[in-house]
């Protein structure tokens, strides 16, 4: 072997092995939008937001949960409900093995999380759909989750707030995924009868049986930035009708300029203006909001490996 191999191309690359094992997994994130190397600790704190663009990132259900509600006083509900393959689905592989992928992966038994709780002090119910859990796709235990933070929201005369990220109704369970939207909509048309608010909020992305039904829905219909919402996706609708869309079609801007959503606003400021309006909604008090002081966070230089 020769003394170049050996003096210098080997110790190069071990040396170049122990800078990429030097930095931990996870520590940086680059930006989906502009591609700025983010500091997972700063993005923490700007809420998956980031902070160069302020590109609104997909979250799960439950960090959605803890930056939105107080963190005392809270109960998940429906948390005993599991999935069952009543139908014996099979694709390219069976519904069951799918599930069970997906709670693996994900940590969650179905994809929709409901939790009660509190509001700048205001009693709330709040659901949140885990859109990696098989594209956040409504099935049977989505919708009875759904229908018991609804009659929870009833029983408790609070209101209701949805965030909804999900690419349908879930296939593998049928007409029984199907029948979710009627059951949603029948609840959500009794928490109207009760005049209990329910607030919409529509995230990245809403599509399908979702947005044909419970995200829709809402007495108050609230976009992230930038968020895409519709019924079929983009490409699907231009090979259908053979035209171009127009530019931002279906982005959250889109909706709002043509009177589809109510308003769009960022996630740092959903807990106080959401709160604002629901007590305005519900003839309270204006609650108060203290926003959480900002440590500064001392940012280490980028490593040359990302």
């Amino acid at each position: 072997m020769s003394n170049w191999l050996v003096d210098k191309l080997i110790p190069s690359i071990m040396r170049s092995e122990v800078k990429k094992s030097s930095v931990p997994e996870g520590l940086w994130h680059k930006c989906p939008s502009c591609e700025a190397v983010l500091y997972r600790p700063e993005l923490e704190k700007t809420l998956d937001v980031c902070p160069k663009c302020n590109h609104h990132m997909r979250i799960g259900a439950r960090a959605r949960i803890d930056i939105f509600l107080d963190v005392e006083g809270r109960a998940e509900l429906g948390a005993d409900l599991e999935p069952v393959d009543r139908l014996k689905f099979r694709d390219g592989k069976k519904y069951k093995d799918r599930l069970t992928a997906a709670q693996k992966q994900t940590g969650e038994k179905d994809a929709l999380v409901s939790m009660s709780g509190t509001l700048l002090g205001m009693p709330v119910v709040v659901s949140a759909f885990e859109f990696a859990f098989m594209g956040g796709s409504m099935g049977a235990i989505v919708g009875e989750r759904f229908v018991r933070a609804a009659n929870y929201a009833l029983e408790k005369r609070c209101p209701m707030i949805c965030f909804s990220a999900s690419g349908g109704a879930r296939m593998q369970e049928a007409l029984i995924s199907l029948m979710q939207m009627a059951k949603t909509s029948a609840v959500l048309a009794r928490l109207r009868e009760e005049g209990i608010p329910f607030i919409s909020v529509l995230t990245d992305p809403v599509y399908g049986g979702v947005s044909a039904s419970l995200a829709m829905l809402g007495d108050v219909i609230v976009g992230e930035p930038k968020a895409l919402i519709g019924f079929a996706g983009p490409r699907v609708i231009e090979q259908t009708v053979r035209e171009k869309l127009p530019e931002g079609f279906q982005r959250s801007e889109f909706l709002l300029e043509h009177g589809a959503i109510d308003m769009i606003i960022d996630r740092q400021e959903l807990r106080p203006r959401l709160g604002n309006l629901l007590a305005q909604m519900m003839g309270l008090p204006t609650p108060k909001f203290v926003a959480a002081p900002i440590e500064p966070i001392v940012v280490p230089p980028v490593p040359a490996s990302l």
